[in-house]
């Protein structure tokens, strides 16, 4: 294993990034060509100029900036796109995960894998984003045959390439969780140590956590869109039945009025589920870059950059406005 980069995600962790860079270092120091990417996902606060700073003394430092927040998912496809050794770790600036234990994913990979997924063996987090996590996760495989890593997470070694792979996937899913599997990639989960986070504020939110959720079961599984099938079906014969049972009287208007509230209930669930679907596409197909950049101390592609690689300044005031010529 020649080199690895870490890729360090951050929004808004100017309390955090000092101790990121400092705990990376002490625990892959010794690592003879250690790249540290940090991507600023348009964070408010001091975060890129703390990241300038430590930059400044450290030639290993890389950063990248973006032009306003386009979320953790553009934050790890930029990581993994401009990681420039043969293999790459994904840390969180909040450093739940201790950088120390990215070793045991590294011997693990050292096996044969292309992506090792770090596993909680004693989580630090709320009970509802354990218990939502889990049940996303839960429902994926069980009920959706999606095939993910039971208890895999965001903390993991990936061979560079296939990372890169991944995040290139024309598909506008973020869920590298159940890309990596879908491809052939050989993966593999190690339990790791997990801690509360010491400084700075969390990004959890629920709605986000719902929307992770159905981005994992929309975008890998038609199952739901089988289910709104039969439901349907189940809902037409509901319907010819009760209608036959209200004409020979043996069901009364209040029975008839509850039975179409349910099937009314069941066909605007069917209809939402297939416009998720139609959502999921758009989303696949339509044109667009997830993420601009603002500014880098590397080059990045032209692409990549808002202002296309080409940024000039405003022609300047003159002293005197020149007369147009007769």
């Amino acid at each position: 294993m020649s080199g690895l980069t870490a890729i360090v995600p951050c929004y808004n962790e100017g309390a955090q990034v000092d101790v990121a860079y400092q705990e990376v270092c002490a625990a892959l120091g010794t690592i003879d060509d250690l790249e540290v990417l940090f991507v600023d996902d348009g964070s408010r606060d001091d975060t890129l100029e703390r990241i300038k700073r430590i930059a400044e003394t450290d030639p290993r430092v890389r950063y990248v900036s973006f032009a306003r927040n386009f979320g953790l998912p553009a934050a790890v496809t930029a990581g993994f796109r401009y990681a420039s050794r043969p293999w790459a770790v994904q840390l969180d600036a909040d450093m739940q995960f201790p950088a120390a234990e990215t070793w045991r994913l590294l011997d693990a990979a050292g096996d044969g894998y292309d992506v090792v997924f770090g596993i909680r063996a004693d989580r630090k987090d709320s009970v509802l984003r354990r218990m939502g996590a889990a049940g996303a996760h839960w429902v994926a495989r069980r009920w959706l045959r999606v095939e993910v890593p039971h208890g895999a997470t965001s903390f993991r070694v990936v061979r560079t390439e296939v990372g890169r792979t991944i995040v290139n996937l024309p598909t506008g899913n973020s869920h590298f969780v159940a890309k990596a599997p879908q491809i052939g990639a050989r993966c593999a989960t190690v339990p790791v140590a997990h801690r509360e986070r010491a400084a700075g504020t969390s990004k959890f939110r629920l709605g986000r956590l719902a929307g992770d959720a159905f981005e994992l079961w929309f975008g890998f599984s038609w199952r739901p869109l089988n289910a709104v099938y039969l439901l349907a079906a189940l809902a037409a014969v509901a319907a010819v039945v009760l209608s036959v049972l209200g004409v020979a009287g043996v069901v009364g208007g209040t029975a008839l009025l509850v039975a179409s509230l349910l099937v009314s209930a069941a066909t605007a669930a069917g209809v939402a589920v297939v416009g998720r679907y139609l959502y999921r596409r758009m989303m696949d197909v339509r044109p667009r870059r997830i993420y601009y950049v603002r500014e880098a101390n590397f080059p990045v592609s032209d692409e990549d950059r808002l202002d296309r690689g080409a940024p000039a300044p405003p022609p300047p005031r003159q002293a005197e406005a020149r007369t147009a010529p007769r």
